[in-house]
């Protein structure tokens, strides 16, 4: 009989909306957030660059069961341009290619502000982790690959101008879909105004469900982190878990990320025939009939993810709750 490996961390569950610093790469942050947790396991919703900065959502214990309701939500980012350049990373990273002495005006940019909005399509940088016959965009480019990577539809519901600090620079903040790219953005603009661009600074704002006001910071959370028990400490759970209580307010519960789902509370007959994988009937006046998805919490806390059919709820993914 193969005997289980017992779990490392604690089973924590939750959404830490992270305020990445930047050059630390989203991996790594989320290494970082697991071990100051002392979760049992993590994962981020959407990469963001080493060079940017902002909100990374990362996912504790339970919570990664809802990341892909994340990472489609619709992103904010606020990003500068310098005029002049353009780079071979769309950033400042990358080589320069292409220069020039043209600089635009404030009607120039707004004009073109327009054509950006909307579903479009858009071109991924070369130094991107998009796939090309299997192996990474930005790999065949360190390798000096000629590539040529496909368009694909991108949607943007705003680009808006919020400021023009000095002549060669603008700062934008644009409000997108899942899949777009900043540097595409900043490299397209330059072109289409004929001065060429490139990202110097990048700050994801939003993820929805979250916005700015649920960042926290690596400090903050140093400074929240217990020091290591004495060698006779009490290990039990409750123990633990009160060393990490200060920390564990930082979370947000699992539930914020189904924000857009219907979400309707059980009693906890309803909720036990759901652990064991059962249906069940959905009573009350209010009570949605049908539905392609939805959310059962118990007490609160996320109990289940499925579908309504009937006026029955079929559980698809149940939660420890």
């Amino acid at each position: 009989m193969t005997r289980q490996r017992k779990k490392k961390g604690r089973p924590v569950s939750g959404w830490l909306v992270f305020d990445k610093p930047k050059g630390m790469g989203s991996t790594d942050a989320v290494s970082k957030i697991k071990w100051l947790f002392k979760a049992e396991k993590a994962g981020h919703a959407g990469t963001l660059d080493p060079l940017a900065s902002g909100m990374l959502p990362i996912a504790l214990g339970e919570a990664t069961k809802t990341v892909p309701y994340v990472m489609d939500g619709a992103k904010i980012y606020r990003f500068t341009v310098a005029w002049g350049a353009e780079r071979t990373t769309d950033d400042l990273e990358g080589e320069v290619t292409l220069t020039s002495d043209q600089r635009p005006d404030e009607t120039a940019i707004k004009a073109l502000l327009p054509k950006y909005t909307g579903v479009i399509m858009q071109t991924p940088p070369k130094f991107s982790a998009i796939k090309i016959a299997g192996e990474r965009a930005y790999d065949l480019a360190r390798g000096g690959e000629e590539i040529e990577i496909p368009a694909r539809e991108v949607e943007i519901d705003r680009l808006d101008l919020l400021e023009l600090p000095d002549a060669n620079s603008a700062v934008f903040e644009v409000e997108c879909g899942k899949g777009t790219y900043v540097r595409s953005l900043a490299r397209d603009l330059g072109r289409d105004l004929g001065c060429y661009g490139h990202v110097t600074d990048l700050r994801r704002v939003e993820v929805a469900p979250f916005g700015e006001a649920d960042l926290v910071t690596l400090e903050e959370l140093e400074a929240a982190h217990p020091a290591a028990p004495a060698e006779d400490a009490d290990n039990s759970y409750a123990a633990i878990a009160e060393r990490f209580s200060v920390m564990d307010e930082f979370l947000i519960d699992t539930v914020a990320a189904l924000e857009d789902l219907p979400q309707l509370a059980v009693s906890e007959d309803q909720a036990h025939r759901i652990r064991m994988g059962n249906p069940i009937i959905l009573r009350g006046r209010d009570a949605p009939v049908e539905a392609d998805e939805a959310c059962i919490t118990i007490r609160g806390k996320l109990l289940a993810i499925g579908f309504i059919e009937n006026g029955q709820f079929n559980p698809k993914r149940v939660f420890t709750a």
